[in-house]
């Protein structure tokens, strides 16, 4: 009501009200807007009472103005629309936020929406190209947009996650759990929290359970293809993931009853006594016990019941004509969360928008009304309540107080069932709202807590808190949820998307005790084996830059361990003590040559982790990070190999990881081994071959593999002393023989090594030349690499081929590195021919 244009001609040190031409007495909110081609017109869209107003403009600095339409950009009131742009190309070209995004091409008599079918609604921003004039960036509640003529049409950027979540759940399908979620104006979303294959998590891969902004949602515990979703004002629908249909089961009046007034996003909660009874609040509670074909009230109005209209607002009550701007906004004096405790049925607790908490302990028979808790603002939003998982008498609450300016965290928790109450914000900084709070389902004092700049942790109940990074924004975090089978937390960002912290599990174990260990590894989750399928031919398929797919949880085994201290070199150890020395302002003193080459020739640090087989055989050594603290590492399931690509998959089964750390020469065994499980999942269509026997089956064309590999680098070490042998016997005075000989052994070296890896001389010209030993291996082995089928019977007979061949020729090969070439040596040595490498130095004898 105070609002109106101002201009200052001095940088802001003073400034005078504009009122010549403008609307008098109460306006709202104003946006404007200068012309970049004339700096004395001025653009300016206004709010008046009544969702009227328009667009007026002055071309004198501001002196007097013009009303030159009636147009506000409504949709849903200036509250949410109310920018403007002016075009730097072209003067007296103007665009407006709104639904559809407004443009007028005559300075703002005449405007015109620029919307497309295919682009989404609700505009805010807008943004233009420096040089072409038809270009535009424009940012909307479905994202970022480019067009290439001035509106007319649209490209999406699609790969920024950029999503605004309010609430999630999980669910347990199995192997791959979903997530869903209710958007700002992008619908409910449902999508996986993995993908088996190596592409990740795709655009593709989501779906739609209902539309308009999403809001609350939950899925059945035990059926996954129930979802319940919600969209604004308590549109509660249902949703069956296999037919794709969703049916209304929002609660009604009954005959007589006055209207239900529900939140933007109403609180939905299933029983954790039973999955088909469901808990919606409006203004009262309501119960279905056949999942929201029917409902019953359990409760009267449990709201303050205030009317917002008879508040007072900036210091009054106003009337009812006065410049109120409450379209699409949430109703007022309603329930905004619910909790039925897991360990008594019937004990429920809600929290109101206006400050309440209540409780029942007899399913809504009776109700205790809590509308005073010390510390905390009287009318306090209840953004959370949540019953102790572990404590039936505990229970927890997330309030907020910013609506009046109040940004401090308010947490409290109860021990007696909301009799009394203590705060547990302790070292939450300042202006955090807290948003939401969720309890580890093992572990009573590990919590979690959402708040508007991010997530924090505490392992004592609250007494102390961590804030978690890892890749996390310092963004609102709406909600949290945790998928206990796989100990995973999900975080809904208001704005950056779903974020998921893959077991989570190894902080119920920190404490101060293990702290203290040289090295600890947590408990280790058992890992899937599978073959990832590549559904794009890549990890990206060549779908460009702006393809957008989520990364897969990492493949394997994951082994997170905890290092009291870490691991430096000489190098790094001298130089702290020498910051150290040089921070108190005194000398540096030279090391010395001898610390300086000790120094120079040290290894570095290093730790892996080890991984062995139920009867003590190691399968492979996995490199592990040296730094103190807590580390994660993968083990990709592969056995050790000679290629880049390690060995086949190891069996699933039983598996012990012991870490090891080499330091200044020495080997030494650190903490404890830990056991894990691998498990094969998916069901192939045609029966696999036995795991053992292929496993072994592939060690052994490994085995082959690396033996002629061998000899094919011991040809080719040979071949290069013969050729050095020639360089030097060319031209030289000692006996032509010699060379003559050396040719003879170059050629048979070539030979031999044509029979290990075939003749290239057909393609160099495009031919295919008769199949190599190596070549018969390599269709065997990786052709059975990548797959948990087995070999097929055409693999094993390359193999059985590939040996015939390689044993005809070894003793060849044997006798030409082992014989010819040292005989050929030893003539050299004896004709006083010059040193070539593989040699003996020569001796001084005079």
């Amino acid at each position: 009501p105070i609002s109106g244009i101002h201009k200052s001609t001095d940088g802001g040190n003073s400034w005078r009200a504009l009122t010549n031409g403008l609307p008098s007495g109460d306006v709202g909110k104003i946006s404007l807007a200068v012309s970049p081609q004339n700096s004395n017109v001025v653009y300016a869209t206004i709010e008046l009472p009544g969702r009227s107003g328009g667009f007026w403009r002055s071309e004198n600095g501001g002196a007097s103005w013009s009303k030159l339409s009636d147009y506000v950009g409504g949709g849903t009131g200036p509250h949410y629309y109310q920018e403007i742009w002016a075009d730097p190309h072209q003067e007296g070209v103007i665009y407006q936020a709104n639904v559809v995004l407004g443009r007028s091409e005559d300075g703002g008599r005449n405007w015109q929406g620029i919307g497309n079918d295919n682009k989404h609604v609700d505009n805010h921003a807008v943004a233009f190209h420096p040089t072409d004039p038809s270009f535009l960036l424009v940012g909307c509640d479905g994202g970022l947009y480019k067009s290439w003529d001035r509106g007319a049409t649209y490209a999406l950027v699609d790969n920024l996650p950029l999503t605004q979540f309010y609430k999630v759940d999980v669910d347990y399908d199995w192997p791959v759990y979903h997530v869903v979620g209710g958007t700002q104006d992008n619908n409910t979303q449902y999508g996986p929290t993995r993908a088996l294959n190596e592409n990740g998590i795709r655009n593709a891969d989501w779906r739609i359970t209902i539309g308009g902004d999403g809001h609350d949602c939950a899925i059945d515990p035990q059926d996954p293809n129930i979802i319940y979703c919600e969209s604004q004002q308590g549109y509660l629908s249902r949703f069956d993931r296999r037919t794709g249909e969703s049916v209304r089961i929002r609660p009604e009046p009954e005959k007589g009853e006055s209207n239900l007034r529900f939140n933007w996003d109403a609180p939905i909660h299933i029983s954790p006594h039973s999955h088909t009874r469901l808990y919606f609040a409006s203004n009262r509670l309501h119960r279905s016990d056949d999942r929201g074909d029917s409902w019953r009230t359990i409760s009267p109005d449990l709201s303050r019941q205030r009317m917002r209209y008879s508040l007072p607002i900036m210091g009054r009550v106003w009337s009812i004509d006065a410049t109120w701007d409450v379209m699409a906004m949430s109703q007022h004096s309603n329930i905004t969360s619910i909790s039925e405790s897991p360990l008594q049925e019937g004990l429920i607790y809600v929290g109101t928008d206006d400050g309440l908490i209540w409780v029942t302990e007899d399913g809504g028979e009776n109700w205790r009304k809590i509308e005073r808790i010390w510390g905390v603002p009287e009318l306090a939003f209840v953004n959370d309540i949540k019953a102790d998982l572990h404590d039936v008498n505990t229970v927890y609450a997330c309030l907020d107080n910013h609506k009046e300016g109040d940004y401090r965290p308010f947490l409290i928790k109860s021990e007696d069932k909301g009799a009394t109450w203590t705060s547990l914000a302790a070292d939450l900084p300042d202006r955090h709202l807290c948003w939401r709070i969720i309890q580890d389902h093992e572990k009573a004092d590990l919590l979690f807590l959402a708040t508007e700049l991010g997530i924090f942790t505490t392992l004592d109940g609250g007494q102390h808190w961590l804030k978690m990074s890892g890749g996390l924004p310092t963004i609102s975090f709406r909600d949290l949820e945790i998928q206990r089978r796989e100990n995973d937390l999900v975080g809904a960002s208001f704005g950056r998307s779903f974020y998921v912290l893959d077991d989570y599990s190894p902080l119920r174990h920190l404490d101060e005790a293990m702290l203290e260990k040289d090295l600890v590894i947590f408990p280790i989750k058992t890992a899937w084996l599978y073959e990832p399928e590549d559904i794009l031919g890549g990890r990206r398929g060549s779908q460009g830059d702006g393809y957008y797919s989520a990364d897969n949880p990492p493949y394997g085994a994951v082994f997170t361990y905890h290092l009291k201290e870490g691991s430096q070199t000489q190098r790094q150890e001298r130089r702290k003590r020498e910051q150290a020395l040089a921070k108190k302002g005194e000398d540096t003193p030279f090391p010395g040559w001898d610390a300086l080459k000790e120094e120079e020739r040290e290894e570095s640090p290093s730790m892996w982790l080890e991984i062995r087989d139920t009867s003590g055989q190691v399968v492979n050594r996995v490199t592990a990070p040296t730094r103190a603290g807590l580390n994660r590492v993968t083990w990709n399931l592969r056995t050790a190999g000679a290629g880049r690509r390690g060995g086949p998959r190891a069996l699933p089964g039983r598996y012990t990881v012991q870490a090891f750390r080499r330091i200044s020469g020495e080997t030494l065994a650190l903490g404890e081994p830990a056991s894990f499980e691998v498990e094969a999942i998916g069901t192939p269509s045609l029966p696999p071959q036995d795991r053992a026997e292929v496993l072994a089956w592939l060690e052994g064309v490994g085995e082959l593999q690396r033996a002629i590999g061998g000899a094919q680098s011991a040809l080719g070490e040979a071949l290069e002393e013969v050729r050095a042998m020639k360089d030097v016997l060319d031209g030289s005075d000692l006996d032509f023989a010699l060379y003559d000989e050396a040719r003879r052994l170059e050629l048979a070296l070539m030979d031999a090594g044509e029979k290990l890896s075939g003749d290239p001389t057909p393609g160099r010209y495009e031919e295919v030349g008769d199949p190599s030993i190596l070549s018969r291996l390599r269709t065997a082995y990786f052709g059975s690499f990548g797959q948990s089928y087995g070999p097929t019977q055409t693999h094993r007979r390359q193999v059985e081929i590939a040996k015939e061949e390689y044993a005809a020729v070894k003793d060849d090969i044997r006798s030409l590195v082992e014989t010819d070439v040292e005989e050929l040596k030893k003539k050299l040595d004896a004709a006083g021919a010059p040193w070539t490498p593989g040699r003996q130095i020569p001796a001084i004898d005079r």
